[in-house]
């Protein structure tokens, strides 16, 4: 469901008659001028249990706005939470009883531009491991400037994570469309997410090589944003058919690039380039295959990467539309829901639990 209104009282009123006995799951466009804090204390009146974050922008259908709120019902969860700390890594994973025969999908919110993220994610894992699927993004501002983005009845939070564990079958599909331009290379020096070293050397200056050999121009502090919006980087990881895709945001001191999302030391990576027409139609292959495997659809959320809109600029609109009209084949009264993330988390493949950048997750819920 999406809302327009930005009055806390009529929001929390539209988000209690669609959920009735419910969960929201909420998603906040950041230009939305609504008082989160008054938003909680609306909805913790009106009885409602919820989750929810601010976002980049928000999706609805085939289209997307910086403004607006978008609401999942979820039904047959298993607990709602808040963990903060995420950074500090002082927190708890609440202990589940899984049910044997059951299918469980996990769901979270996450404050994209806090450290120890993949740690999360693998403490989730440590708990649950393969029996949930798991499907979420990073919260916060466009801005990169870190501030409170997650929210459940306890408050208005940064450096936190809310999570929701529903007892419900999901199919996710994860794709990104980047290919390798040059590679492999090793990260020998690195520290939570800033690559120090790559092949013992300055990594800058070997990403810049790479990059201007293939694009022209000359590649600076000041304009490097202009081009590794480009030239992502791609961590190659046992197991997996498809790289682990990572942001790199700035450089510093012309030497470390510091990426959204951890890299560890030793970690193999290529450099990255995509065509707009491959990452159109990676969107479009993501949501086939889940498509092809749902039997009763009921609930489909789609968790997408804010950068891949500056990489396909006017062609943004494609790769939503491959999306929508996919799910709308099969499942015609199911509204498409979610969110243009700083980060997004999936399981995939093998079951492991997965921070990328640069990339569309879709989700299917029955």
């Amino acid at each position: 469901m999406l809302l327009t209104t930005e009055t806390p009282s009529e929001v929390a009123l539209s988000i209690k008659k669609f959920v009735e006995n419910d969960i929201a799951l909420i998603s906040v466009g950041e230009e939305t001028q609504t008082n989160i804090d008054e938003l909680i204390n609306s909805l913790n009146k009106e009885g409602v249990s919820f989750i929810g974050a601010i976002f980049p922008m928000i999706i609805h259908n085939d289209h997307t706005s910086k403004k607006g709120i978008v609401i999942h019902k979820l039904s047959n969860v298993v607990y709602l939470s808040m963990i903060k700390n995420i950074s500090k890594e002082d927190y708890t994973i609440p202990s589940v009883d899984f049910k044997p025969e059951s299918n469980y999908s996990l769901i979270t919110y996450v404050d994209g531009l806090t450290s120890n993220i993949s740690v999360f994610l693998s403490n989730l894992y440590e708990n649950y491991g393969m029996n949930t699927n798991y499907i979420g993004g990073g919260a916060g501002s466009l801005s990169l400037k870190q501030a409170p983005c997650v929210f459940s009845k306890d408050g208005f939070f940064q450096d936190a994570a809310v999570v929701c564990l529903t007892e419900t079958k999901s199919n996710i599909g994860v794709k990104h469309g980047w290919k390798k331009l040059d590679g492999p290379f090793i990260v020998t020096k690195a520290h939570h997410n800033t690559i120090e070293e790559i092949n013992w050397e300055n990594p800058f200056n070997i990403y810049k090589s790479i990059v201007e050999k293939d694009a022209g121009g000359t590649i600076t502090n000041d304009n490097f944003l202009d081009y590794s919006g480009c030239y992502p980087i791609g961590i190659i990881k046992d197991g997996v058919d498809h790289h682990i895709v990572r942001d790199p945001l700035t450089v510093e001191n012309n030497n470390a690039i510091v990426c959204i999302g951890h890299i560890e030391e030793n970690t193999m990576i290529n450099i990255m380039k995509g065509e707009n027409d491959a990452l159109i139609n990676a969107a479009k292959v993501a949501t086939e295959e889940i498509v092809s495997k749902a039997k009763n659809a009921k609930n489909a959320m789609v968790i997408d990467c804010i950068t891949r809109v500056f990489k396909l600029k006017d062609d943004f609109k494609y790769e939503l539309e491959n999306v929508y009209k996919t799910i709308q084949e099969k499942y015609p009264d199911i509204q498409v829901n979610g969110a243009l993330t700083l980060g997004e988390i999936s399981s995939y493949g093998n079951g492991y639990i997965e921070f990328y950048n640069r990339t569309i997750v879709v989700g299917l819920l029955e």
